[in-house]
């Protein structure tokens, strides 16, 4: 329930503190007073926009204050939102408007906390439900008759939107893997192709060693120089070992020196490790002569194994200029291809795996709908029926109303498209609403739905600007009526120029404007004017209408336009049928 309502700096509005009571709560007064000034303020201290025109003329900074006494579920929620209740379950949602080098700035708080626009929202539908006549255009929109609908039939059917809506997520991502193997299957094959070509090129080369290249370029160089190597080996034996020619051999001539050393030493033991040097290298020098001649004799032209050679050679370097640049990287590059191929022809589900699974999501999606529009067709009839009971006593005895569902594409909300239907008048076929109800029609089923969600609603405060525009007499007294019957239930506060609705308030506050005098400059901080103003200001005032007398006189002006004896009388009237009703109604109980 809204508490009070503090203002300060907003619009026309100075100051403004507003307490307000359970039951029906009505705003009145001349068109343009500010009645809806007061409501915009509401609607911004539960995070509605806000713009620096809020701000009065000649402030920086513009501050409103809602006081709301919630209930359990309310306290619970902001529990776990981490904010805790004052005294008496009270909260205290305040927002404050600021202009600072032309930059707007907004902070919102609950219970002196900061918080964002996601929780005021939240906090916002929780509280407070704002009903008027601009909501008629929305109204008539299926996706808005949908959504009343799936509200009106509560939690059964929000539960199973959920799962429609979950399954028609699990449908879109069935849907997007199989479109997108589709589409890649083309380039799949062609890179297949290549993969292919590519391998098979690789695992002809019989690619194993990395340094086999140069291995074959030092068997290359040895083959191609075959004579030569014969031909020097023959003369570094002959150097060593054996000299044909005549010439002492190394091996002869170490042979000599370690000959005569072997003498010195029976002389001088200290010529023992020169000796032992000397007979070393005769030994190494004839094993070098031995091997360099078996060396020698072991080499042979082979003109067919150079040709292989040569030819390896040739496969291996076009390998390395195609996959390398040398040949580990084109062996590297081998065991990529391998890896990719296997996965292109093994990796990730066919297409008729993915067909037969999008097919089944679509099946289970299918099915959940077809239980939403169960669901959706029960809650519809319900809320025809009661729709057209709550319509009647607003003189609407023979109106018609149907909800007609028909089906169409699944989405993430059902395959249902809701229309509300509607006759109000004997001998009229149901046609769209849009296309039937005048204001006034509308104005009233806009009220009965309010009713007929009155009854599944949380008792949160119903705020109703002008409903009542465009109607009178007749219509007029059952809209009152209505809202009386409403505000046993809920907190009410309804703006209105009906004094038919007013005589029904329990909580009566006239709004009006007034010219005060006014300082002629906005003083800063430091002293100086930093603005010119009027020397008078016009201001919203709200007074109470707390006694019989002043709401007879403000009655009396709704009905008549000035306080005439048969307005009067009129007024007096209306207040008096008010005190019967209340007075019947706590006999009932």
């Amino acid at each position: 329930m809204l508490a009070a309502l503090r203002i300060e700096n907003f619009a026309l509005i100075d100051q403004l503190q507003l307490e307000f009571g359970a039951g029906l709560n009505v705003l009145t007064g001349e068109t343009g007073a500010g009645k809806s000034i007061i409501l915009d303020a509401l609607d911004v201290a539960l995070g509605g926009k806000v713009s620096s025109r809020l701000i009065r003329t000649g402030a920086n900074r513009a501050m409103v204050e809602a006081t709301f006494k919630v209930d359990q579920s309310v306290a619970e929620w902001l529990s776990t939102q981490e904010i805790d209740l004052l005294d008496d379950s009270i909260i205290i949602c305040s927002r404050e408007i600021a202009v600072s080098q032309g930059s707007l700035r907004s902070r919102s708080r609950v219970n002196g906390i900061l918080v964002n626009r996601q929780l005021m929202d939240q906090l916002r539908d929780r509280t407070v439900e704002i009903t008027a006549q601009g909501q008629t255009v929305q109204l008539t929109a299926p996706a808005i008759q949908r959504q009343l609908i799936d509200l009106y039939g509560g939690s059964d059917i929000i539960q199973q939107r959920e799962i429609v809506g979950a399954k028609y997520a699990i449908c879109q991502t069935a849907l997007q893997e199989l479109e997108k193997r589709r589409h890649s299957e083309q380039q799949r094959l062609q890179r297949l192709d290549l993969l292919e070509y590519q391998t098979k090129e690789l695992e002809t080369a019989s690619l194993n060693e990395a340094d086999e290249l140069e291995q074959l370029e030092h068997e290359r160089q040895r083959l191609s120089h075959v004579v030569e190597l014969q031909q020097l080996s023959y003369k570094v034996y002959q150097a060593l070992y054996q000299n044909d020619a005549g010439e002492v051999a190394a091996a002869d001539l170490l042979g000599q020196a370690d000959a005569t050393l072997t003498d010195m030493v029976t002389y001088d033991t200290e010529l023992q490790s020169i000796s032992d040097i000397v007979s070393a290298a005769l030994a190494q020098v004839i094993e070098a002569g031995r091997e360099i001649n078996a060396y020698g004799d072991q080499l042979e032209a082979d003109p067919q194994r150079l040709s292989e050679v040569e030819e390896r050679i040739r496969t291996l370097k076009q390998i390395c200029r195609k996959y390398g640049p040398t040949l580990a990287e084109a062996i590297a590059y081998y065991h990529k291809l391998q890896a990719e191929l296997s996965e292109l022809n093994c990796g990730g589900q066919s297409l008729e795996d993915l067909e037969k699974h999008y097919q089944a999501c679509q099946e289970s999606l299918n099915q959940a709908c077809q239980e939403l529009t169960k669901l959706r067709r029960y809650a519809a009839d319900n809320l025809g029926q009661k729709l057209v009971a709550e319509l009647k006593p607003l003189a609407m005895d023979k109106v018609q109303f149907e909800v007609v569902i028909t089906p169409c594409s699944p989405t993430a909300t059902g395959a249902d498209t809701v229309l509300f239907y509607f006759s109000p008048n004997p001998g009229e076929k149901l046609q769209p609403l849009a296309a039937t109800a005048s204001g006034g029609e509308m104005s009233r089923f806009l009220l009965a739905l309010k009713s007929c969600f009155s009854q599944v609603d949380v008792p949160i405060t119903l705020i109703f600007d002008e409903i009542d525009v465009g109607v009178s007499g007749r219509v007029a007294q059952a809209i009152a009526d209505k809202l009386h019957q409403l505000s046993r239930g809920h907190q009410v506060l309804c703006v209105t120029h009906q004094p038919l609705v007013a005589a029904m308030a329990d909580n009566h506050f006239r709004v009006d404007k007034q010219v005060v005098a006014q300082s002629n400059g906005k003083v800063n901080s430091n002293g100086a004017v930093a603005e010119e103003l009027p020397e008078v200001r016009t201001v919203v005032r709200v007074s109470i209408l707390d006694t019989h007398l002043t709401r007879r006189e403000e009655l009396a002006q709704l009905a008549g336009g000035k306080s005439s004896q048969e307005a009067t009388a009129f007024a007096e009237s209306l207040l008096k049928q008010f005190q019967l009703k209340k007075t019947q109604m706590k006999t009932d109980k």
